[in-house]
């Protein structure tokens, strides 16, 4: 039985379309979706468009200066995009020990890896797209040279980056963050309007170039420049060698679903491994504290696993078979007690980010993510460009017996992950939650809400979440059952309320409606989320 969910709790509805969809966490972004597929573009070409514009619309989140992730199905094949960048070959972590680092800081050019988005974006428009690039982009260079209005979530993260980089980001370094999203010593308001012409023709230039220039040409040079400048470690060179990389997704078979992630060095195989470990578990009502209680305990289980093994593939002492052995995940289901374990990692035998979805009147569907990470990234800005860098080395590791210890041209553990839904073998549609190490969290609970459950997609994204932190430390929304507080609590659970709308993650889902053909899609109710469909 469906849950019942009072209209206080969302006023959201799933939304139905006869031809084509696009969800995403901004208005403005998802017209610029809709704009493009109306003009005869595909679902591939819409989602370029959306992820350019969301880098105008909403810098707090994403950015030209970050990674993207997708999972495309194209003419009824599925196919995964890895671009994510990797660290600069100067970058390593003796480097830093003989400067006195130990932890890898959160601004600043050390954690700066090289950006793959732009990269994402040719590479995908050069398989699969359709329309010129230069269209795909134009509308996204438009709302950045002509501007475009501010939503209240934008608005709240941009004044929460603003006042943590006031009081942290000091000198020349970081000044051309202050000058481009801060103009004035100050951020703009829920509903203001706001230009970013630096921006505009930073996307031109990648428009007219099909990405070239950020990696071999202008743009290239003046990340070299700015980097030279401040003693960085980014070189043009980074730059020139990087390639965005067609990998397989991986996947595991629930209940006659199949879940699809991208392979690491994204983290999107502890959502499998959770699922596989719950495949293996009794499941009760949605809002049964045993239910409950064995997600979260699945989930510690499968982060440990993937905090000590993902990293680059290259680095990895384990292949993706035997994190997702089904016996392995029945082994870890046995560690599953009534009470709250705190998790350690097994031994299998060898053998802030913006995510939306897309799908076009032929069946062609996108699952796309893209970030700058930790909100604005690393708080560096190329001069005169508009590009914030983004921070994605923050994740690399220290520890020189870690599989994700820093070094030269290695890609760090990466928490952005877009997910796809199969049933019975037959491509259902995109889904994704954004949101740092809460995304495999919002993958298990949004998969488990539509399929053990029975919910709509906008039912799966509104039902409130919960988020393990560490050991058995636990925070819920406020609309969490209290009920179930208390017994999380009786259980061995440290539970606290957390009122942060972003904390839990931002959802999209598009799928296929079975019955009447055409779309059924879902957005987020805790941040601007908005749907545009004909």
């Amino acid at each position: 039985m469906k849950p019942k969910l009072s209209k206080s709790h969302s006023e959201l509805k799933t939304v139905l379309a006869k031809h084509g969809m696009v969800a995403t966490s901004e208005p403005s972004a998802a017209q610029v979706g809709l704009e493009i597929l109306k003009k005869g573009g595909n679902a591939i070409d819409a989602a370029i468009a959306v992820a350019a514009a969301l880098t105008v619309v909403e810098p707090t989140s994403n950015g030209i200066g970050g990674d993207n992730f997708a999972i495309v199905l194209f003419n009824g094949e599925l196919h995964g995009l890895n671009s994510s960048g990797f660290a600069p070959e100067l970058l390593s972590r003796d480097v830093l020990i003989k400067q006195g680092i130990t932890e890898i800081p959160r601004f600043g050019f050390v954690p700066v890896t090289v950006p793959g988005a732009v990269k994402g974006w040719a590479t995908l428009h050069k398989r699969f797209g359709v329309l010129p690039f230069q269209e795909v982009l134009a509308p996204a260079i438009r709302l950045a040279r002509d501007g475009f209005y501010v939503t209240e979530t934008v608005s709240k993260s941009w004044k929460t980056a603003f006042d943590i980089y006031s009081k942290h980001l000091k000198g020349d370094l970081f000044s051309h963050w202050f000058e481009t999203f801060a103009p004035h010593g100050q951020t703009p308001s829920n509903g203001q309007f706001f230009q970013l012409k630096d921006h505009a023709v930073t996307l031109e230039d990648i428009a007219n170039t099909d990405g070239d220039t950020f990696y071999k040409g202008r743009i290239a040079s003046l990340i070299d420049t700015f980097s030279r400048k401040h003693h960085g470690y980014i070189r043009a060179s980074d730059l020139s060698t990087f390639e965005s990389e067609w990998v397989k997704p991986i996947h595991t078979d629930y209940k006659g679903y199949q879940i699809y992630e991208i392979p690491p060095n994204g983290q999107g195989i502890v959502a499998l491994m959770a699922m596989n470990i719950m495949s293996h578990l009794k499941i009760e009502k949605h809002d049964s504290i045993d239910t409950v209680h064995k997600q979260i305990e699945a989930m510690k289980l499968a982060f440990a696993d993937g905090l000590k093994y993902i990293s680059d593939p290259k680095n990895m002492s384990l292949t993706f078979e035997d994190l997702l052995s089904k016996n392995y995940a029945k082994r870890r289901a046995t560690l599953i007690k009534h009470q709250a374990l705190t998790p350690e990692p097994g031994t299998p035998q060898t053998g802030g980010t913006v995510y939306f979805a897309t799908a076009d009147k032929d069946g062609n569907m996108v699952s796309m993510i893209q970030s700058n990470y930790m909100g604005f990234g690393s708080g560096l800005v190329v001069p005169g460009t508009g590009i914030g860098l983004h921070n994605r080395g923050h994740n690399f590791s220290m520890d020189p017996l870690s599989s994700n210890v820093l070094a030269p041209l290695k890609r760090p553990y990466h928490t952005i992950i877009p997910g796809f839904l199969y049933k019975h073998d037959k491509p259902l549609g995109p889904f994704g939650v954004m949101g740092g190490f809460m995304q495999p969290q919002g993958h298990l609970q949004v998969l488990m809400n539509m399929i053990d459950f029975h919910m709509d997609p906008q039912q799966a994204l509104d039902y409130p979440r919960w988020q393990w932190m560490k050991d058995k430390t636990i925070t819920v929304e406020p609309e969490f059952s209290k009920r179930l507080i208390h017994h999380l609590n009786n259980r061995g659970h440290e539970v606290t309320i957390d009122h942060q709308k972003g904390a839990f993650g931002r959802g999209q889902i598009i799928i296929k409606d079975e019955v009447h053909g055409g779309y059924k899609g879902g957005t987020e109710k805790r941040c601007d989320g908005a749907i545009a469909s004909y």
